[in-house]
């Protein structure tokens, strides 16, 4: 038999692509598919349902062919929703559970064959659902339970499982292993995975899609533009890339944008914006109005500079995506990303927008950077978020706010690099927080605004924790705020998590 992908089947969950991550990282080929394309897959190695926000005792709430996936003969994994679907085909129910579990739960092992072989017998795993499976048929084997005894995984066959818990985040600290158990002790004949390979599929998916079309490219200098970027010019079609300088820049933004590009040789056009940006968001408080503002006008100016261009390529990850939820997705939306407001979708619908990247995660990007020569120092720069500052300053957005915040940001930024802690950490930043507050400079009262500095660590933007930075980091980056960022009398530091919040303010 020729070996076949995973095909991971997308009910909606925020972490459906996570899964696919995972297979990849041991090292086998996954794609995410809405589960109407079941019928259309052709010979897959395994199939994974995904979890999702629905219930299955909703009115219209998604289903699955069952004949048809039984009909392929290859394993099947069910993932919450995917489990609780699964019992309902095997002839089981699914009802209410007493309380709605989200966060850490424990995993107790009933069975170590197959899925759970090697995995301890108690373990921490994440829940997010509030339905439990019940009335199993006879014939449906329990191989683990949560501490209250409550079935959490279920097996049909020699070839159907199902776990009530999500193996793909973090927070199941044997997720990653059971996951392995499912695609190497099934069975299952798979496709090796290898980011050359991949690379070499998406320069001939590029070439095939754009034909003879231009294709004009928005670069900023972060990892994700700068790889959409290279990746394009090595594809060898016709492209444009312009940078468009929207004023919510960091600090001296533009000037190093330019001189990245000179040295990847990929030459670049750069517009200056901002007063047009700075206009529009003028009395603009509420965050979603903010982001349409900015991702609205950018397509704009893109089309002043280049009229006609037949299509418009974007450095889209799928965190965006799955986040923003946006039409086709079964997923609740998280927040609108600026690229996905309403001009874009347009677009996206005209078949006029060109997203190599939108099934990938940060790490990827990275690799596929480093596969196409791109510098290191380029493909480690934190990501930054495409409406810029302006989801870093909750309130209005004016040029002395955004100066401000650029101001510290590079202070923090630089301290980071001084004392090695800015490549262990994904992500940090400074944010403008719409309060002023009393303090005391020069023996005299001042009430000026305060700073935010947050910095956490991810492995894919989808959940993040915040960084214990040394004592030390944070005294010297608050002492040089405090006293070279003129209108800043304090200075906090952000220990949350994601969940609960976001990593960006907006």
């Amino acid at each position: 038999m020729t070996p076949q992908e995973v095909a991971v089947l997308d009910y909606g969950s925020q972490y459906s692509q996570l899964i696919v991550r995972r297979v990849r990282e041991l090292g086998f080929v996954s794609h995410l598919y809405p589960p109407a394309e079941l019928p259309n897959l052709k010979s897959p190695g395994a199939i994974i349902l995904s979890g999702g926000p629905r219930s299955t005792s909703e009115k219209d709430a998604p289903d699955v062919d069952f004949e048809k996936l039984m009909s392929f003969g290859v394993p099947v994994l069910g993932v919450c929703y995917g489990m609780q679907l699964l019992n309902i085909k095997h002839g089981g129910t699914v009802k209410p559970g007493v309380t709605r579990e989200y966060g850490p739960a424990k995993l107790v092992v009933t069975d170590h064959e197959d899925l759970f072989s090697g995995i301890s017998h108690e373990s921490q795993v994440w829940m997010s659902h509030s339905d439990t499976c019940a009335n199993l048929a006879s014939t449906t084997q329990v191989i683990a339970t949560n501490e209250d005894a409550v079935p959490v995984a279920l097996k049909w066959s020699d070839r159907c499982w199902g776990i009530q818990f999500h193996p793909e985040v973090t927070h199941s600290h044997e997720g990653t292993a059971i996951l392995k158990n499912f695609l190497t002790k099934s069975g299952a004949k798979l496709a090796a995975f290898d980011i050359n390979a991949f690379k070499a599929q998406m320069l001939e998916r590029i070439k095939a899609e754009v034909g003879s079309r231009e294709v004009i490219c928005g670069v900023s200098g972060g990892v994700d533009s700068t790889v959409l970027a290279v990746l394009l010019a090595k594809a060898g079609v016709k492209v444009r890339c312009i940078f468009i300088d929207t004023g919510m820049m960091r600090l001296n933004e533009a000037a190093e944008v330019k001189m990245l590009f000179d040295e990847v040789g990929v030459p670049i056009e750069q517009i200056d914006a901002s007063a047009i940006f700075l206009g529009a968001l003028k009395g603009v408080t509420d965050p979603e109005q903010k982001r349409r503002i900015i991702g609205t006008l950018f397509v704009e100016e893109f089309w002043k500079v280049a009229d006609n261009v037949e299509l418009l390529a974007q450095g889209t990850l799928y965190p965006d995506v799955i986040e923003s939820a946006t039409s086709g997705s079964i997923a609740s939306k998280i927040k609108t990303h600026h690229n996905r407001v309403d001009r874009i979708m347009e677009l996206k619908e005209q078949g006029k927008v060109l997203e190599p990247l939108a099934e990938l995660f940060k790490d990827e990007v990275r690799a596929l950077g480093a596969s196409l020569g791109i510098p290191h120092r380029a493909l480690w720069r934190h990501p930054f978020p495409g409406p810029g500052l302006a989801v870093r300053i909750p309130g209005e957005i004016t040029a002395e706010r955004v100066a401000i915040t650029q101001q510290a940001d590079a202070i923090f930024i630089g301290e980071l690099r001084r004392s090695g802690w800015y490549e262990q950490t994904w992500q940090a930043y400074a944010a403008l927080l719409p309060v002023k507050t009393v303090g005391v400079k020069g023996d005299e009262r001042s009430y000026e605004q305060a700073i935010s500095l947050r910095a956490v660590i991810s492995e894919d933007a989808m959940t993040a924790d915040w960084v214990e930075l040394p004592y030390s980091v944070l005294r010297n980056a608050s002492n040089q705020i405090l006293n070279r960022v003129k209108g800043v009398n304090r200075v906090l530091y952000d220990i949350s998590t994601k969940p609960p919040a976001s990593i960006e303010w907006e």
